[in-house]
This record gives structure tokens, sequence and C-alpha cells, in this order.
């Protein structure tokens, strides 16, 4: 059900290892939708993504400004011509320009805060939150930085 031709159903960004982890925890809703993955090209992605349709971000996205005007380029080519139906992420750096370019397209966004941030705010969250049409999170303790969140409970 992965195409990246046509509209799609969702666009998930991720980075690997946790943020990765936590998006492939959603695989009984992701995997009925057609859908497109943005993350580096990395053996753990290869690895755990398999088959599914990806789109290679540049990295590194921490405090690299160059990959950040890339990965800007990318959002805009990537989401013209997914036309998702909402994009999807749990950060990290890689889903700022992505939440960027999609409010300006006006595509829905959902962030969710990992379950492992739970006295803060991740970095990536904040710079988000402009951006993001729902927020997810996965403990109460996170309501307090996030008191317009939707609390859905952990998932890993």
């Amino acid at each position: 059900m992965a195409r990246t031709d046509s509209q799609v159903d969702v666009v998930l960004v991720t980075s690997q290892g946790g943020h990765l982890t936590h998006l492939l925890a959603l695989e009984p809703w992701w995997s009925r939708r057609t859908r497109t993955w943005v993350c580096p090209d990395t053996e753990d992605v290869r690895d755990r993504l398999g088959d599914e349709t990806r789109v290679t971000s540049f990295g590194p996205t921490t405090r690299h400004l160059p990959n950040l005007l890339r990965n800007l380029r990318l959002a805009v080519t990537t989401l013209r011509r997914c036309r998702p139906r909402v994009l999807v992420s749990t950060g990290a750096g890689l889903a700022v320009p992505f939440f960027v370019v999609a409010w300006w397209l006006r595509i829905p966004t959902v962030f969710i805060e990992v379950y492992d941030r739970v006295d803060s705010p991740t970095l990536t969250g904040r710079l988000c939150r402009p951006f993001t049409s729902r927020r997810v999170v996965q403990w109460d303790a996170q309501l307090d930085h996030y008191p317009d969140a939707a609390l859905v409970g952990t998932f890993l």
C-alpha cells in the first residue's frame, strides 16, 4: 500500500533509532493506509522498514544549516508530490522543515511526543508547535507542557 506517485494517506517523518521505533509501534494504524516514509538511509532504517516506500533525508540535522535547507527543499518536493492527507512525526530535527512546509501547504500534522521525555518538551516539539495541527502525548505529566495535547498512553 506504499506509493509516492499520487496522493498518499500519510507521510511519516522520522530519524532512526527511538523515533523510528515509536512510529513502527503504530503499524496497526499506518499499515492500512497508503504511506511514504521520510528518513535517513541508515542500516537501522533499511532493516526495519524493509520494502516500505522511503524518501531519503539529509543528515545530520542537528545544528547543520546546509542540511536544514536541503531538507526544506526535500519537504517541498515530497509533500507536493505525495499530497498526503496527514503528516505524522515523533521527531527529531528532520520534522521541523516538514512541519513548516506542511503548514504552508495546509496539510494537517500530528506530532507525537516521545515517551521518554516527561520532564520537559523536546526541542523538536517546541519548534514544531506553531505548525502542529494535533499533538499527542503518552504520559499525564507531558500535559503540563502541552495542555492542548491528546493523551493516548504509551504504545511501546
